[in-house]
């Protein structure tokens, strides 16, 4: 049995050259310094003083670089009758409940869909896949006629629920649920574990990779949302709507507005480098079946 195996091992071995090792180096090098260049873009134009951001033909890379940019956003925030900090509490506080909130659901309904059978969950699961079809734009009045309906418009609970009920976070989960072995779970209820512990010690840990992963596309989504449909009281407002109104006053607050772009991407780019490599294990075993 070892001598097939070491064979193969051989030839596996041999199909990897230097040569080609080396070509697949630097094209991800190439690839990966090209998909940086917008982020060391946005930091460049951050850093430039107003003669530099307007100067003819434009330069990629700051040359006297000043923090005058940001200095002034923090002014202009602290001038307003609402305090940056209450801004700043509004996201955090919309982006924490609604991510957390949006991993529950999806997590419990992708465990019974994946590994409970029951009447009508093919249908549930055929409406899911069709609702990954419509875009923002597209349910955003039917939206705002629930949410008016239920007198939650100018609330919290009007940007936190309906991020709680984003299909592509349960599909997601659905797809790594059906990859447990049924075998594990029934073993756990056989040993006197109830449904809830099934799911919370035994499944769980399984799905950790697409777990981060879901709680990070949550997260950007929930971190850039203005809300201004629905939220119309400065004290609810979110900060990329504050930041936003600030950035549109005109070509005079340019800098200003590459110190916004700067902030608004800094957050969600340090929890995708903090997960990376649980994003790509669910790359890679996202479409292996047992």
């Amino acid at each position: 049995m070892a001598i097939p195996f070491l064979r193969h091992h051989k030839r596996k071995q041999a199909s990897r050259s230097a040569a080609g090792n080396t070509v697949s180096f630097l094209f991800l090098t190439v690839l990966g310094i090209f998909m940086a260049l917008p982020i060391v873009l946005s930091v460049s134009n951050s850093l430039k003083p107003l003669e530099e951001l307007f100067v003819f033909p434009p330069k990629f890379l700051v040359r006297n670089p000043t923090f005058d940019n940001f200095r002034d956003l923090f002014n202009l925030m602290s001038e307003s009758w609402v305090p940056f900090t209450r801004y700043m509490f509004n996201t955090v506080f919309v982006t924490v409940v609604g991510t957390f909130g949006h991993v529950m659901v999806a997590s419990m309904c992708a465990f019974a869909l994946a590994k409970k059978k029951f009447p009508g969950a093919k249908l549930i699961f055929g409406i899911i896949l069709a609702a990954l079809m419509f875009s923002v734009q597209v349910t955003a009045i039917p939206n705002y006629l629930i949410m008016s309906g239920l007198g939650w418009l100018d609330t919290y609970l009007a940007l936190v629920v309906p991020a709680m009920a984003k299909p592509l976070g349960l599909f997601l989960m659905k797809q790594f649920m059906e990859q447990i072995p049924d075998a594990l779970l029934e073993a756990a209820r056989i040993d006197g574990a109830t449904e809830f512990q099934v799911f919370y010690k035994i499944a769980i840990p399984q799905v950790v990779p697409a777990l981060l992963t879901l709680i990070i596309f949550c997260f950007q989504d929930l971190w850039n949302m203005q809300g201004a449909t629905y939220i119309y009281s400065e004290e609810l407002k979110t900060l990329p709507y504050a930041l936003g109104q600030i950035s549109a006053a005109g070509i005079s607050r340019s800098g200003v507005t590459a110190a916004v772009t700067v902030i608004m991407m800094l957050v969600p780019i340090i929890l995708f480098v903090a997960c990376q490599s649980n994003i790509v294990e669910t790359m890679a075993s996202s479409g292996i079946k047992d």
